[in-house]
């Protein structure tokens, strides 16, 4: 029984221990932070966005299964097709996008009554064919032309899903460039680039500190401003009322937790189910739970990191690294938001946070990488078997 299991559920046996637990907690963590939304919009009906998160998570967890059978070569030519198709997606979504959060981020699909998320694609597609274009280029991986050429493909996609997703694009920006150091890339170009992309967060900082956002409500400058205001205590002491609630939560939890569904901060706190949750989680299991959640995705980024060291491919190495970094800086900057350490963003946890969009394309990208995991642990059994035949 257990080599039927191990047949059907391949690739590194951590990763799927990663995927279980946050499925678990997500699930938990979700019933009881939509509480007081249930009451407010579904007329006290607390299971609506349980059963439906867990359907979506169950579809996220299907194309997981699905994604991590089929050979990760063939996201290299799809991966050019992603990227074009994201791009477009995210420029249409500049002007027939629906508004949510005072952020224009979602197209709505027709009939179906549901809206999708271009960002989410983006980020998947955009590491997948960074890694095609950095593998194929390995030979010439120090010269301008191939930083030059994956950096333009890297702006392309964060200017577009900047404008109305700031904090988005920035993992997307660290997450490429972290990228193209495993790659290889020249290493005066990547100082050039950290140095070049510090300056403009600092000139960017300054310039938002000191404009006068008066008319500017329908755009997301004046909420970027309060945020940094905020952050570095130089509002009116009005704009800090979530991470107030977050830490209430954080600092009330202890160490074991207040137990299951017996958080009070999910009343007070604004998005609970998504870019609070690990505040949610930390008051509801404690230290522990929250020393579990960041574990998990600790543990991605050492799976991914033996992946690269193991894989006899660059583009598997690199897709795997991409992805599990991507998941994992967004995981840790919601964390941080939750604690007080970073500004309040709109990340969410992946697997963790109620989503749509953004759980399938998290279980796509687990997917990826468990193929690629896949892959490398059959090439090391066939090198081993090789060896064992050439020695007898």
């Amino acid at each position: 029984m257990q080599a039927n299991f191990t047949s059907r559920f391949k690739g590194d046996r951590w990763i799927w221990f990663v995927i279980i637990i946050l499925s678990l907690l997500g699930i938990l963590a979700v019933y009881s932070a939509t509480g007081t939304l249930a009451y407010s919009k579904r007329g006290g009906n607390t299971e609506f966005y349980f059963l439906r998160h867990t359907g979506f998570l169950l579809i996220g967890l299907a194309l997981l299964y699905l994604t991590h059978h089929i050979p990760f070569q063939y996201y290299s030519r799809l991966s050019q097709i992603l990227l074009l198709i994201s791009i477009g997606l995210l420029f249409l979504t500049l002007f027939i996008g629906s508004e949510i959060n005072n952020a224009t981020r979602v197209i709505p699909i027709p009939l179906l009554g549901i809206t999708f998320q271009p960002s989410d694609l983006a980020k998947l597609s955009l590491v997948m064919y960074i890694s095609r274009y950095l593998s194929k280029n390995q030979e010439e991986i120090d010269s301008p032309k191939v930083f030059w050429t994956t950096l333009g493909y890297i702006l392309a996609v964060v200017i577009l899903i900047a404008p109305e997703n700031l904090s988005t694009s920035l993992v997307v920006f660290v997450t490429c460039g972290l990228l193209m150091f495993i790659g290889r890339v020249n290493f005066k170009y990547l100082m050039i680039l950290f140095i070049s992309g510090v300056v403009t967060i600092g000139c960017l900082v300054v310039v938002l500190l000191n404009i006068n956002t008066e008319g500017m409500e329908s755009n997301r400058i004046p909420t970027w401003k309060k945020r940094i205001e905020t952050y570095t205590g130089k509002d009116d002491g009005t704009g800090n009322y979530q991470q107030l609630q977050s830490k209430i939560a954080v600092a009330t939890g202890g160490v074991f937790g207040k137990g299951p569904g017996n958080s009070t901060q999910r009343n007070y706190l604004p998005h609970p189910y998504s870019d609070f949750i690990f505040a949610i989680i930390i008051e509801e299991y404690g230290l522990v739970g929250g020393f579990i959640v960041a574990g998990c995705f600790l543990i991605l980024v050492f799976r991914c990191l033996k992946i690269v060291v193991e894989s006899p491919r660059a583009f598997g190495a690199l897709v795997a690294m991409g992805l599990g970094l991507s998941m994992s800086l967004q995981a840790f900057v919601n964390m941080g938001v939750a604690v007080g350490l970073l500004p309040v963003t709109g990340l969410t946890i992946p697997l963790v946070s109620m989503g749509g969009t953004s759980l399938f394309m998290n279980s796509i990208g687990f997917g990826i990488i468990l193929g690629i995991s896949k892959y490398v642990q059959e090439e090391k059994q066939q090198q081993e078997e090789a060896l064992t035949a050439g020695v007898s």
